[in-house]
């Protein structure tokens, strides 16, 4: 498929150098990675520029392939046992108030790394209670003890993103699945129905209006509470092409439906990302 050009509305201003650079520094002192960074995000000069990163713990190569992703993949290291005590340092030295913690998936562990998402959890909560914590997860392939073990570590959102629509899934994410992970969201509400659920997928992929409308009652029937909706961009030539740009204006639609629906806050937008504005969402649905 021939690649298709950006519109106008996917420009982006970069920000000045040295607000970037004081960020870059703490996370290298810290010998710690970002899914800012692996991922190629279109958000991560305004991120660091303010001073926030979405940290990825466990290495920074995955044992999954998904076809939309800029994520290494391959045989990864074992977890570094010091990353939670190495994370939460650098967590005050940025002297973040909201912090994102998610993970590349490992299915070659047992647990998937949930306990290492725990500890990061408790590790922050010892420097400052007050720090409101997201934990972005993987599927840890249906195995509910792993999401119990993050989930008694009572984070403040639990956040799965679904990605795609559910024809899609074998081609976006053939390793995944898409019930599994409907089941995952439906099971931390089961399990902590205070608790903040959150998901998100894409646009662009050659989902209809129709397959858009329906996954996004399938994420309520969960009990999901916050939905992120952004653009695929494809972040690396062997990566899936995209096969539309959505206009401004569909994803304004798109949050509105939302928001008719159910949902207690809705991000929708070209550049929104699952973390991106993070805390702004959990504020608002927490009001």
């Amino acid at each position: 498929m021939e690649n298709l050009k950006k519109p106008s509305w996917l420009k982006k201003r970069i920000p000045p150098l040295h607000d970037l650079q004081k960020v870059k520094k703490i996370l290298d002192k810290g010998g710690l990675h970002t899914v800012c960074e692996e991922a190629r995000c279109p958000n991560l000069g305004e991120c660091f520029a303010g001073g926030t990163a979405t940290f990825l713990i466990l290495g920074e190569v995955c044992t999954r392939n998904c076809a939309f992703c800029a994520v290494q993949h391959g045989n990864p290291a074992p977890p570094a046992e010091n990353e939670p005590e190495r994370i939460a340092r650098a967590v005050v030295e940025m002297g973040l108030h909201y912090v994102v913690i998610t993970s590349v998936t490992r299915d070659d562990l047992p647990d998937g790394g949930a306990s290492l998402f725990a500890n990061t959890i408790g590790a922050i909560r010892g420097q400052d209670q007050r720090i409101k914590i997201e934990a972005l997860v993987p599927d840890f392939r249906g195995d509910i003890s792993s999401l119990e073990t993050i989930l008694h570590a009572s984070p403040d959102v639990l956040n799965h993103n679904i990605e795609t629509i559910q024809r899609l899934y074998s081609e976006v994410r053939p390793q995944a699945n898409y019930g599994r992970s409907l089941g995952l969201l439906k099971k931390s509400k089961e399990l902590y129905p205070q608790l903040h659920t959150k998901s998100g997928f894409m646009l662009g992929l050659g989902e209809t209006h129709q397959e858009v409308m329906d996954l996004m009652e399938d994420l309520r029937e969960t009990g999901c509470d916050l939905l992120t909706i952004g653009q695929y961009l494809q972040p690396r030539s062997d990566r899936l092409p995209v096969v539309r740009f959505i206009p401004p204006e569909e994803f304004e639609e798109y949050k509105k439906l939302g928001e008719r629906i159910g949902f207690k806050a809705v991000a929708s937008g070209p550049f929104v990302r699952s973390s991106f504005h993070a805390s702004q969402m959990f504020e608002g649905a927490s009001n």
